[in-house]
């Protein structure tokens, strides 16, 4: 089963990318027309994970041909290492920090710390608050029809999508992770004692006997697009995959099973086996879209919520050059693959270096769409538009860094820390010992060589920058755990 390709590898990292003009299509819609916006968004995917990023095993011929047609981001973030962190900052565009949401779902509320931990993390909120004015609610009460198709994981069922601007949710729950890929997609999880199941396909007909999870919830967005074709839609399609459980299509999984040879940085046949479906949906999507008539007026984002699972306990992803993976500050856990396609507005073959992040998609999507803010909610919106840089009348971005902040542990990757980028500086500041690291990223993306100790007033005005972020949003911060006890941990 040979995965065919549509364009040449390497022409994703040659230099005719360049930046955008809009001389040949700034014309191809009307001012007044509004676009649709489908925002696909990936689970746990690396920054490497796709062929147009570098990976030496996986094969993504449709979001290789997605990056033709539009612009690559080289240097995009995600608002936090994990899960349910950055989907609020990208229903919201504001930081995780200011939502006091900096931890998963499951994990929310009052700390538990274990014995082994020497501190304790803050309370959190475990909800997206219904106050909050969604980038949904923007956009249906600018006359969308809105739609949440697959992961959720921003509360219970109070404050599922449905509560935050969504007209209909399918797969959306508390869950971060269904409980297979496969029909009937639904059981029981003993380690969290709790049955798991994904709405809209809770009741699955014969005809779903056999199928693959990620295909079923394209199937669900397909038809609400060609259902909505004649009406502006906006789609958040947050697919599960490539999350564990690391459950690839058999014939995909044989196929990269053959392909692996020594010295490949990618080695999990399973896991290229999701990344392929993954890739082979997102083609379905831009089929569906050109066979409406809808693509040129239609913006299409590529998304992941955090970089790959990259553990020396769980075989799955490999993030390197990178540093690190999932749940880490390093650039491993928070650098990730963006790509935007948008006929009308941002010309093919564009590569873009400048660092972005989550919270910048709130703000973008409302200029894309001309759409007005609440101006009650959206008054501490931490995003800065893209569009500007998209459409090519800007080469730059008017702000001075990108933050994190994560006051909890992660196993095998991380203690608590904050984190900030300022141009190619990087600073990372862990509070178990309050040591910090600086790192440049522009010499350094594997961040290998701490230079707080050569650099001293670099880190040191970094530093400041960071501690008076932090203080402007309120950021939570962890505390001595009373019940850590190293002595009883084996």
């Amino acid at each position: 089963m040979k995965l065919k390709l549509s364009i040449p590898i390497g022409l994703c990292f040659t230099s005719v990318f360049a930046s955008p003009s809009l001389d040949n299509n700034s014309d191809k819609s009307s001012p007044n027309e509004k676009p649709n916006i489908i925002f696909i968004m990936v689970d746990d995917m690396g920054w490497n994970d796709l062929e147009c990023y570098g990976s030496d095993l996986h094969e993504t011929p449709n979001i290789n041909r997605l990056a033709e047609e539009g612009m690559r981001f080289t240097n995009a973030y995600s608002a936090a290492a994990i899960s349910t962190p950055t989907r609020a900052a990208l229903m919201t565009g504001k930081h995780p920090a200011r939502l006091n949401m900096t931890i998963w779902h499951e994990y929310s509320g009052e700390p538990r710390p274990a014995i082994h931990e020497r501190l304790a993390g803050p309370f959190t909120e475990s909800n997206l608050p219904l106050d909050e004015y969604t980038i949904a609610e923007a956009l249906r009460d600018k006359g969308y029809y809105t739609a949440h198709v697959g992961k959720w994981h921003l509360g219970n069922a109070v404050h599922y999508p449905e509560a935050h601007g969504f007209n209909i949710n399918i797969g959306g729950t508390m869950w971060g992770m269904p409980f297979t890929y496969w029909y009937p997609f639904s059981g029981w999880r003993a380690i969290d004692n709790e049955f798991r199941y994904v709405p809209g396909l809770e009741n699955p007909s014969r005809e779903d006997e056999g199928s693959y999870l990620t295909d079923r919830l394209t199937d669900e967005a397909i038809k609400i697009i060609e259902a909505r074709k004649d009406e502006p839609l906006f789609m958040h399609l947050s697919y599960y995959s490539p999350h564990v459980p690391v459950e690839g299509k058999p014939g995909f999984t044989k196929y990269f099973e053959e392909k692996i040879r020594d010295g490949m940085i990618h080695r999990n046949a399973e896991y290229a086996a999701m990344i392929a479906s993954i890739d082979e949906n997102v083609g379905r999507i831009m089929d569906v879209l050109q066979k409406e008539g809808i693509e040129d007026n239609t913006i299409v984002f590529f998304y992941s919520d955090n970089g790959g699972l990259d553990s020396p306990r769980v075989n799955v992803s490999n993030n390197y050059p990178l540093r690190s993976g999932k749940g880490s500050l390093y650039e491993g856990g928070i650098r990730v693959p963006l790509i935007v396609k948008w006929p009308a507005r941002i010309s093919p073959h564009s590569l873009n270096s400048l660092p972005v992040t989550t919270m910048d998609f709130y703000p973008t999507i409302l200029e894309m769409t001309n759409t007005a803010g609440d101006e009650v909610h959206n008054k501490n919106i931490d995003g800065v538009s893209l569009l500007p840089v998209l459409t090519g009348h800007a080469k730059s971005l008017e702000r001075d860094a990108i933050f994190w902040h994560y006051p909890h542990y992660y196993p095998n990757a991380t203690t608590p820390v904050s984190a900030m980028r300022s141009g190619d500086w990087k600073i990372l500041h862990y509070f178990e010992d309050d040591s910090i690291e600086l790192y440049n990223l522009a010499d350094d993306q594997g961040e290998t060589d701490d230079l707080s100790g050569q650099l001293p007033e670099v880190r040191n005005r970094l530093y400041n920058m960071l501690q008076t972020w932090r203080r402007e949003i309120n950021a939570q911060f962890p505390s001595f755990n009373p019940g850590y006890k190293p002595e009883l941990w084996h």
